[in-house]
């Protein structure tokens, strides 16, 4: 299967194919006419799959960096050991860095949201076979941002979702549930490239999620129960304020419970304020918070910190 994110001259393909990882080198021939990769992947994932990529890539001068797994990965931290391992490969600006991993691999490093470093990739492989090997925590973890996409653009995607029992009931229609989350982000991005815009969307549920990872310094909640949390909380706040349709959070709260997401935390909403005003999307002391006007139509409604006033424990 495949999706191209059409962006002009920076357009590139997405593939989504089980076993595509083995024959990854062909796909990266039609993009990457040089020799010298640099592969940057964490301790989870290359034990695992990092041969089978090499094997594919026999006719390249290839280089490996691998990284504590886990979020703060993604931080200014990890930059010199970064930049230090591609001076030694004496990677160049015509040569070709992959990313074998997911969330955290893909988003390094952080800081390109903060000084403005938009770079598009030239090839993205999907390759739905490798969550085999994912212990069932990250697959629930994985779970609450495939939800997000049916909240925000695509009713029938959650009630797909929600008419299933548990992820193993799910399995079957993985590949194509993926396809439907890939395409939502592909529309998304080629409407607003820069993520000043709709873009924002895709942060349903983060402005509280991040702040709940931060308040137990990444130790605690992982970032797609962070997520599911935020998803639930915020909803059921609109709902009050009567800014989304009533009955929203408790549907979300059904399929949360589904795939064994948590939709709560425990913490009094104060102790999460501080941190709300420190997060990125916090701008001019204004918060762009995504909410639903249903499942499947979200919206960006710019307010305070007070928003979340009165939320009690959440």
């Amino acid at each position: 299967m495949k999706l191209t994110v059409n962006l002009g001259e920076h357009s590139y393909p997405i593939y989504i194919e089980n076993h595509i990882l083995a024959g990854a080198g062909s796909y990266i021939s039609q993009v990457f006419k040089g020799r010298r990769i640099m592969i940057v992947s964490d301790d989870n994932v290359f034990p695992l799959y990092g041969e089978t990529l090499l094997s594919s890539l026999s006719g390249y001068d290839c280089h490996t960096l691998v990284l504590p797994h886990g979020e703060p990965t993604k931080g200014f931290q990890s930059l010199p050991t970064i930049y230090g391992a591609m001076l030694k490969a004496r990677i160049s600006r015509s040569d070709l860095v992959i990313a074998l991993g997911g969330g955290v691999i893909g988003d390094l490093p952080e800081g390109k949201n903060l000084v403005g470093a938009f770079y598009q990739p030239k090839l993205v492989l999907i390759d739905p076979t490798v969550l085999d090997t994912l212990p069932e925590h990250f697959i629930h973890d994985g779970m609450g941002e495939i939800i997000k996409y049916g909240c925000i653009k695509d009713a029938s995607l959650f009630e797909t979702l929600k008419s299933h029992s548990s992820f193993a009931d799910l399995k079957p229609e993985l590949k194509d549930v993926i396809a439907r989350c890939v395409d939502i982000k592909r529309v998304v991005v080629e409407h607003d490239q820069f993520d000043t815009g709709e873009r924002m969307l895709l942060n349903f549920g983060h402005t509280l999620g991040h702040t709940i990872e931060q308040y137990y310094h990444y130790e605690r909640e992982s970032h797609g129960e962070a997520v599911a949390i935020g998803m639930y909380q915020l909803c059921l706040a609109a709902e009050a304020r009567g800014l989304t349709k009533k009955g929203c959070a408790a549907r979300i709260l059904d399929v949360l419970r589904i795939y064994g997401l948590p939709h709560a935390c425990g913490l009094p909403i104060d102790a999460l304020t501080e941190a709300v005003t420190l997060d990125k999307k916090n701008l001019n002391n204004k918060l762009n918070l995504v909410l639903l006007h249903d499942i499947g139509n979200s919206y960006v409604y710019p307010d305070g910190v007070e928003f979340f006033e009165g939320m009690g424990n959440v």
